[in-house]
């Protein structure tokens, strides 16, 4: 799989990333079994056998024990480490936690940062993060607290690079103006289905109401090198079989998505992050499947090209409306 340089940094990345919520397979806290932990290693494995090198994790994804489970790979593949880019987010807190009458909340404080971090390094049996990612904007948060934090793992050796999620160009501007460290990603809800950093663009002078107040937000990342990564790129499935119950955009779209499968003579997955990678801001899919066949099928993005003409023909059916 082709990579490309991760800027302000030395990292190398595979242009589709794998993510590994779903590996923990349980959101509780009960142990993991055997059999869980082999179905993990079984498609970690067949990721970085298709090329993919970074991996996509949070310390809250199924009550950490998703990280837990990805630390099984070292067994398999002792020497994995230096060639991978490992990657976790931090800042949402559980209902419940600590204290029973807490709500659910973001908390981009110092202690939390920090106390997160460490959680993450203890569950991936690793002494540092390649990168960290602040999960989503935290209402009440203080840059030059962050700072503190970013400053202390940067310096501790515990975390190389640092970026967001879920936030917008103001909220990445604010918090830059803190931060010592550049912010180099920011991975976002990005899919066919869900393109509103894409298509607001095109409405911004249409008398609507954009729902995605994006706010710039892809081309801040473009005019300022920071990565774009998509979470949710194949929309949970909808676009390989839609619900019977499914807008009418949706079944449309999915419909094209196999037809130009099939003109390709490739699989749906591998149409659809095709879609993204097309688009000029170097887009990193995200992918989150835990079947090994579904991966390979999704690597196969690498090896399609889609025309303009193809390119828009999806986002029109997608969109579920003409160009104005």
């Amino acid at each position: 799989m082709r990579r490309y340089k991760i800027p302000h940094t030395d990292l190398e990345a595979s242009r589709i990333a794998y993510g590994c919520m779903n590996i923990g397979n349980r959101w509780d806290r009960m142990p993991l079994t055997k059999a869980e932990k082999a179905a993990a290693l079984d498609v970690i494995v067949a990721a970085y056998e298709e090329g993919i090198n970074l991996f996509d994790h949070a310390d809250t994804y199924m009550c950490g024990k998703s990280e837990a489970a990805f630390a099984e790979v070292w067994r398999e593949i002792p020497d994995l480490r230096n060639k991978i880019i490992l990657q976790s987010k931090c800042g949402i807190r559980f209902q419940g936690a600590p204290q029973k009458s807490d709500p659910p909340r973001y908390d981009f404080s110092y202690h939390h940062i920090v106390h997160s971090v460490e959680g993450s390094l203890r569950r991936l049996k690793t002494d540092y993060l390649d990168i960290l990612l602040l999960h989503r904007p935290d209402p009440l948060a203080d840059p030059e607290e962050v700072a503190k934090a970013f400053d202390e793992l940067h310096i501790g050796g515990k975390v190389r690079y640092f970026g967001v999620s879920n936030h917008t160009a103001a909220q990445i501007t604010l918090l830059q103006k803190s931060v010592s460290q550049p912010l180099v990603i920011n991975q976002v809800e990005l899919s066919m289905l869900h393109a509103y950093l894409i298509d607001e663009g095109i409405i911004a002078n249409q008398d609507r109401d954009s729902t995605a107040l994006t706010a710039g937000t892809l081309d801040y990342c473009r005019l300022n090198n920071i990565i774009t990564q998509a979470w949710s790129p194949v929309a949970g499935g909808k676009l390989f079989n839609p619900p019977k119950n499914s807008e009418k955009r949706v079944k449309k779209a999915a419909a094209m998505v196999t037809r130009t499968a099939e003109e390709k003579r490739t699989s749906k997955e591998a149409i659809v992050l095709a879609w993204l990678l097309r688009h000029p801001a170097g887009i990193q899919p995200i992918i989150g499947t835990t079947k090994p066949e579904r991966v390979k099928a999704s690597c196969l993005a690498d090896d399609v090209e889609l025309t303009r003409e193809e390119w828009y023909a999806l986002f029109i059916a997608a969109r579920g409306e003409p160009l104005p």
